[in-house]
This record gives structure tokens, C-alpha cells and sequence, in this order.
């Protein structure tokens, strides 16, 4: 049985926006030993249909539903935390949101590299997730060189679209 040599790369987002631009890196995973995590739900399902045994899912859950997102927030660290264990990165891709958060921190926290992409929608303001990880990421990179006067130490990398 031939070794794995390719280095194990975690890609994870949130759904929607996040998880399109993600996507748009796919022709990276023939690099890699990928794996991609985000949230389930109804416009996420055809992934594992299509990356078969690469996909992980966290439970679905957004800051609109005040009360229940604290709970949801909490299994999804502990998700993160055994889907973390099993894949063991070496680097984890991330364009957003609040999904990537815990697994970033558990990451660095392990020895993995983060590399974080700043919203596409993001020109004026920076994201919650973006402030947060902006702090410990190896790589940052940002998609409007106006964001770097926002994001100095990030790098300008242009549009994923």
C-alpha cells in the first residue's frame, strides 16, 4: 500500500457567501490530502455527495437565533475538536465565518498553520472572525487592498472570484 505524501489541508466555512468563495480554491485539493468542513444544511448536501469521504459537517446555526446559537456554538467546538483529532492538518484554509472560529484556535492552539481569507463582501469593515483570527493567523490575506489599511500585516492576494 503506497504512503500518503501529500500534506492534509483543512478546508472549512461557513455556508453561503464563505463557502462559495471557498469553493472557489478547489482546484487546490489534487494538491493536497484535502478535507472540507462546513455547516449542513439543504444547500450543502451535494458535497459529500461530490468529495465522497473529504466532507464533515457542523451543525447549522447563525447569531439570528440569540438563544439557541450559544448551545449550537458549544457542540460545535466539541465537533471541531474531534474532527480536528481525526484530520490532524497540517494546514487549515479558511474564508469564514463564525464555523471556522473554534477549529482556527483549536488549530494553532495543536501546531497547525491557519491561513485566513477576509470576505470578498468585506471593503469598509472587518469581520468578527476576521478580527479574532487576524491576532494568531500565519498567513491573512485580504481581497481589497483597501483592507490592508485596516489589516497591515495581512497580505493582498485580490479576488478569489
Amino acid at each position: 500500500m503506497k504512503k500518503e505524501n501529500k500534506k492534509r489541508v483543512l478546508f472549512i466555512s461557513s455556508t453561503g457567501g464563505h463557502l462559495s468563495e471557498m469553493m472557489r480554491l478547489s482546484p487546490l485539493f489534487k494538491k493536497y490530502n484535502y478535507f472540507i468542513i462546513t455547516e449542513k444544511d439543504e444547500s450543502t448536501k451535494m458535497l459529500a455527495k461530490k468529495y465522497e469521504k473529504k466532507v464533515f459537517y457542523l451543525i447549522y446555526g447563525t447569531k439570528d437565533h440569540i438563544l439557541l446559537y450559544p448551545f449550537k456554538l458549544i457542540a460545535n467546538c466539541f465537533k471541531s475538536l474531534y474532527f480536528y483529532l481525526k484530520i490532524r492538518p497540517k494546514y487549515i484554509i479558511t474564508t469564514g465565518a463564525h464555523t471556522a472560529g473554534p477549529m482556527c484556535c483549536i488549530g494553532k492552539i495543536l501546531g497547525s498553520k491557519i491561513i485566513y481569507i477576509e470576505s470578498f463582501a468585506n471593503i469598509e469593515t472587518k469581520t468578527i472572525t476576521g478580527k479574532m483570527i487576524y491576532l494568531f493567523a500565519d498567513l491573512f490575506i485580504v481581497q481589497w487592498e483597501e483592507m490592508l489599511k485596516m489589516y497591515p500585516k495581512a497580505t493582498y492576494g485580490g479576488w478569489i472570484y
